[in-house]
């Protein structure tokens, strides 16, 4: 897969958008026990029901007045003071492991409420009151699909991600950066901005979401983290939304190469790039990940054989993801497989093979 077979460009293709609306999966029993055993399944003292009790709401605009599709809420107070003491607990369980000793300064500015998109998540702004100084963090409902693309997340790419999930309810920490549609818009021209750092950055991006069938990465749905470097800037592209894992059938829809949102990063790469740096590029990503799966052996093949019994897609989408990926990577192995559980881990078979032989022999090497 390369830069230059992207036939897309922005032409707007109905095909080749995402579902407009996608279920939301149960969390099975086995996957709640495996939420217990590694430290993602707590109790907690308000769930996503609770937030749902709300008396009415005000549509937020950005600075440039625009509908931000974000609703601030406002509760009765018979209410509140119970949700208000519950968020900034939950808060507590998220950044200190759920030492309450620090949550006397502590308090709820504002709660948020979105209902564009699948998920209709809360924003939660929690405020110290001696300077000022805010975080957020997410309230969701629990959806099979974004957990096990969290998990995915968390063992497989270069982040750690910090979630947790108590029943129907599913608590995610905020992951800063620069929205990727903003960032087109008001950094990727701008004179500090080291573009080719960026275009490589985006190559990885793109593999990482592929090798592990992440779907629907456009712009809006990830963020750009820039970091101060000896003489420049390096830049992380990261997810902030996970529940397109594995769900959708067409292939294309897990490249964000293809969606027209992300036209400006493709052009970059292929302004900035040649075809032997982007491969080497997609080998280094392979490359890592690999070691990834290496060292947390144990815990990935448990998350996916408990994902290969789930239902996380429909008969429809399993069999064209199989068909069209037995197409692009030449091969028939993706016709054994009977869910998308199963589709992943054929897809990190068949990416990663060459890597994890040059991973073994070099360990192997080491240990002589």
């Amino acid at each position: 897969m390369s830069f230059t077979e992207n036939k897309n460009d922005r032409e707007t293709k109905e095909g080749d958008k995402p579902s407009r609306k996608k279920p939301m999966y149960p969390v099975n029993n086995d996957l709640r026990q495996y939420l217990k055993l590694h430290g993602r399944e707590v109790k907690l003292p308000v769930t996503y029901q609770n937030l749902l009790n709300y008396t009415w709401s005000t549509p937020i605009k950005d600075k440039q007045g625009k509908d931000t599709l974000w609703e601030k809420l406002s509760y009765d107070s018979r209410d509140w003071n119970y949700i208000r003491e519950g968020l900034v607990k939950i808060y507590a369980v998220l950044k200190t492991e759920g030492d309450f000793s620090f949550i006397s300064h502590l308090d709820v500015a504002r709660i948020d409420y979105c209902t564009f998109g699948n998920s209709h998540p809360f924003r939660i702004r929690i405020v110290n009151k001696f300077n000022d100084n805010y975080d957020h963090y997410y309230i969701k409902i629990a959806d099979a699909s974004r957990i096990y693309g969290l998990e995915l997340e968390h063992i497989l790419s270069p982040n750690r991600i910090i979630f947790f999930t108590c029943d129907n309810t599913l608590v995610e920490e905020h992951i800063p950066g620069i929205p990727g549609d903003a960032f087109i818009h008001q950094m990727m021209e701008a004179p500090e901005t080291n573009k080719i750092r960026l275009a490589k950055e985006f190559v990885k991006f793109n593999e990482r979401c592929f090798v592990r069938l992440l779907g629907d990465m456009r712009s809006y749905n990830f963020v750009v983290d820039i970091t101060p470097d000896i003489e420049d800037y390096q830049y992380r592209i990261r997810c902030i939304d996970f529940d397109q894992q594995s769900y959708e059938g067409r292939r294309n829809l897990y490249l964000p190469q293809f969606f027209k949102e992300n036209y400006a990063f493709v052009q970059l790469c292929l302004s900035h790039l040649n075809k032997e740096s982007i491969e080497q590029y997609r080998f280094e990503e392979r490359t890592m990940i690999t070691f990834r799966i290496v060292s947390s052996r144990y815990r990935i093949k448990e998350l996916l054989d408990i994902m290969t019994k789930d239902v996380i897609s429909t008969p429809e989408k399993i069999n064209q993801l199989k068909s069209e990926l037995n197409t692009a990577l030449d091969t028939t192995v993706f016709s054994r497989c009977a869910s998308m559980g199963d589709i992943v881990k054929m897809q990190l078979k068949k990416m990663l093979r060459k890597n994890l032989l040059l991973v073994q022999k070099n360990l192997r090497k080491s240990n002589d």
